[in-house]
């Protein structure tokens, strides 16, 4: 069935002169074929908001494809990489990966209710990338947290990511150190790992497996096999979840 508008060009075409091709129009025919539809869709304003939501729609449905898939091409990196935390049910029918950065606001934002998911839910696999793209704190606090999890293993990780996702002030050696020493870490061991080449090769991973993934900013996540750039609260995070387990 035809939409008004496609009726429209239908019948603004359909003239003698026109025939069926905009290009064979005489200007004139061409400005009064202009006038026309103008004139019907000031008239007629829904059928303009029809056609940019069918616009919207088929725009979303082509990422959802494209973001799948990425997703596909770079599932080993994003769910088996070997050495990124993994944290929830390491069994979860469903697994949702973060790119963060432990200084950006909205992961911050995001921080609690992702924890209420993982900790309501039960069944899912929780991993993060370090994703530090908002400087020298950024990178000095994925270098602690990854050195920490190299030196003291996972529960350790967990404990230093859930500290420097909800630190005030700034970070820094003398401020990374205090985490260690009030969680019983040994600070010069960690120290001595966050200059390791191991370190740097974590991060340039991450980074490049965010770039492939077209990751522009964070909070970034990937529930199965949706991808979602930014910050979603909540409910959101509920429903992807229920939409991934059909």
């Amino acid at each position: 069935m035809k939409t008004p508008l496609a009726a429209l060009l239908c019948l603004a075409l359909a003239g003698p002169a026109a025939a069926t091709e905009i290009g064979d129009m005489t200007d004139a025919e061409r400005a009064a074929f202009r006038d026309e539809v103008r004139a019907y869709l000031l008239d007629n304003p829904d059928v303009l908001m029809e056609a940019i939501s069918v616009l919207e729609s088929r725009e979303q449905q082509a990422q959802a494809t494209s973001d799948a898939e990425l997703i596909a091409e770079n599932a080993e990196a994003l769910f088996d990489s070997g050495d990124s935390w993994v944290g929830g049910n390491p069994e979860g029918d469903v697994t949702v990966v973060e790119f963060l950065d432990y200084r950006c606001g909205y992961c911050r934002r995001a921080f609690p209710e992702v924890e209420e998911l993982i900790e309501s839910d039960g069944n899912i696999r929780f991993i993060v990338k370090e994703f530090p793209i908002l400087g020298e704190q950024s990178v000095l606090a994925s270098r602690f947290a990854i050195a920490t999890q190299r030196v003291a293993g996972d529960a350790a990780y967990e404990t230093v990511h859930d500290e420097l996702m909800t630190m005030r002030g700034e970070v820094s050696e003398a401020s990374l150190q205090g985490i260690a020493e009030d969680n019983d870490l040994d600070w010069d061991a960690i120290a001595v790992e966050m200059e390791a080449p191991a370190v740097d090769e974590r991060i340039e991973a991450g980074l490049a497996l965010g770039q492939r993934m077209g990751v522009n900013g964070t909070p970034s996540f990937v529930f199965g096999d949706q991808m979602v750039r930014g910050y979603v609260p909540l409910d959101v995070m509920r429903e992807i979840v229920a939409d991934e387990r059909g």
